[in-house]
């Protein structure tokens, strides 16, 4: 999927003795979006955007060493030790060992000139490395602006986490102009140690440049030296993976509430340990009314959060991996007021929040760092699925961008539509990838990832899974056996599946928000997989024929 940007220059910051000047250059292909002000809070956002920097370039895949100066040792060994034992007699063994000294004194010869050789290659590699940065990127950030706040989101490169940075209006100071809306903009890598030289004393000027969109009167090719093509052809993991934290973002979580110290010590202890066997988890253990607890496997070291009480109604313990990557928000933790956990159960993604005072920074990391938000967490599948027409799906977008910001049940009553329905289409939306769930505030917000509308032939059915179970719709084969509403408004399915010359027995719940909350199915990849990697095809065709059944009696 290949993406074009056209940059008004470079992004850049002007640091002197005075003043700090931070220029963004937004894509001057997309809408004009434009934000002009003073930072009131110099070192708070300094570090905000560091740790957001973090994100960008984070990569934990696991990388085998270079062992190919080993190997050719080996092999070189191995044939001495095969002649050895082909050497039968005295003389041949005397030559031998003549011959032996001889290339061993070459190797040694070798070696002396491969070293400095070999440490050159590598400190070249690391100069490219380092001199064109930008290259090693997937994509540029995405920053909006909004009424109420301007937001940087970006991914890792391992596609295993996500950054999400909002600033307040109260951020700023001597607000001048700006214009809403969603661009990327130019992020190149010296921006990092740029972003250092930000300090309290100095007035920084932020600037997303709104010049790049001033019109051309005369032949603007004569001015294409002023402006920077960029082509990007960007793999569809990654834009199925970012689509999937928004989706992710709104299904139900368990909630909780740490100390800054807290995130200290869990930090504190991955920097003193280190793994040598599994499990490689961290457990929380939570129990109505008591301090917080987080077990660090496999040392099995308890750490104490006295001042974290969990404030939900059941006790229940959940297990998250890919822990290390929490070291992103080291940074933040001398400016964070508390931090905000949302667990979306054992295995499954995580999202931690640091509330900085006016800004709020955002860490959304999937169940471990090798099962990135695109291969393995189809949690679009989960999130509401009630049948929307286009059009009704379009009202709900302009509604929702006449504000920029809304919760549904706002929506359902400007439009006069139920709440299921505009939830379905919020859903719709953001899948597509033209909205986001804004967890720290509990609402939705308009944001389009792209100036193009996303293929989403390509993206929505990537999952065989899905295609399967809608195959199984259009034909008929689910059978619908009992549906039943408790009093707290959970639906609860039971259904069953006629496939293969079998017949599977589905059982899942659906919570008041049209939100998957548990399933149960016979099948073998269910049995195998729970709902860490998305409900299979049974539970989601009896998802999906419910909905349409409900729909046709409304």
């Amino acid at each position: 999927m290949e993406f074009q940007y056209r940059y008004s220059g470079n992004t850049a910051i002007e640091s002197r003795p005075d003043q700090t000047s931070m220029r963004f250059s937004p894509d001057t292909q997309r809408d004009p979006t434009y934000f002009r002000g003073l930072l009131r809070k110099n070192i708070p956002f300094r570090e905000a955007i560091s740790a957001l920097h973090s994100v960008v370039v984070s990569d934990l895949r696991f990388k085998p060493k270079d062992r190919e100066e080993y190997k050719a040792w080996l092999a070189t060994q191995e044939q001495f030790a095969l002649e050895r034992i082909a050497a039968e007699h005295g003389r041949a063994k005397r030559e031998m060992a003549q011959l032996h000294e001889e290339l061993r004194k070459i190797d040694l010869e070798q070696q002396k000139h491969s070293v400095p050789f070999n440490k050159a290659k590598r400190r070249y590699f690391d100069y490219l490395y380092k001199r064109d940065y930008n290259a090693w990127f997937v994509l540029d950030p995405v920053i909006t602006v909004h009424p109420d706040q301007v937001f940087f989101e970006c991914f890792s490169q391992d596609e295993s986490s996500y950054g999400r940075l909002s600033a307040n209006y109260d951020v700023f100071k001597d607000v001048k102009e700006f214009e809403c809306g969603t661009t990327n903009i130019d992020y190149s890598a010296e921006l990092y140690n740029e972003f250092q030289k930000i300090r309290s004393y100095k007035p920084t000027d932020f600037t997303i440049d709104p010049s790049g969109f001033q019109v051309q009167t005369i032949d603007e090719a004569s001015f294409s030296d002023a402006f920077k093509e960029v082509k990007i052809d960007l793999p569809d993991s990654w834009v199925r993976g970012f689509l999937q934290v928004s989706s992710a973002m709104s299904l139900p979580a368990t909630a909780i509430k740490l100390h800054p110290m807290d995130i200290h010590n869990i930090c504190f202890v991955l920097r003193q340990k280190q793994e040598l066997h599994g499990p490689r988890s961290m457990r929380y253990i939570l129990k109505p009314g008591r301090p917080v607890q987080i077990l660090m496997e496999p040392w099995n070291i308890k750490i104490d959060c006295p001042r974290s009480i969990y404030e939900g109604d059941t006790p229940q313990e959940i297990r998250v991996w890919g822990r290390r990557r929490l070291h992103i928000l080291e940074r933040l933790i001398p400016i964070a007021d508390y931090f905000t956990v949302y667990l979306l159960g054992t295995g499954l993604p995580s999202f931690y929040i640091a509330h900085l005072g006016d800004m709020a920074f955002t860490l959304g990391l999937s169940g471990w760092t090798a099962n990135d938000w695109s291969t393995a967490g189809n949690f679009d599948l989960m999130a509401p699925r009630a049948e929307v027409d286009a059009l009704t799906s379009a009202s709900v977008f302009e509604a929702l961008k006449a504000d920029w910001r809304a919760a549904p049940d706002d929506l359902a009553r400007k439009l006069g539509l139920d709440r299921a329905v505009v939830l379905g289409a919020l859903g719709t939306l953001t899948q597509a990838g033209r909205a986001i769930y804004d967890l720290e505030q509990g609402v939705y917000r308009a944001r389009e990832l792209s100036r193009e509308p996303l293929p989403l032939s390509a993206l929505r059915f990537a999952n065989e899974r899905e295609a399967t179970a809608n195959r199984f719709v259009m034909r008929r084969q689910v059978t619908l056996i009992e549906a039943r509403q408790d009093s707290e408004g959970h639906l609860h399915l039971d259904g069953a599946i006629q496939a293969d010359q079998q017949t599977h027995y589905i059982s899942l719940t659906i919570d008041a928000d049209e939100r998957i909350k548990e399933a149960q199915c016979d099948c073998a990849w269910f049995r195998h997989n729970r709902l860490y990697k998305g409900p299979c095809e049974h539970i989601l065709a009896l998802r999906i024929s419910e909905g349409q059944s409900n729909h046709r009696r409304h």
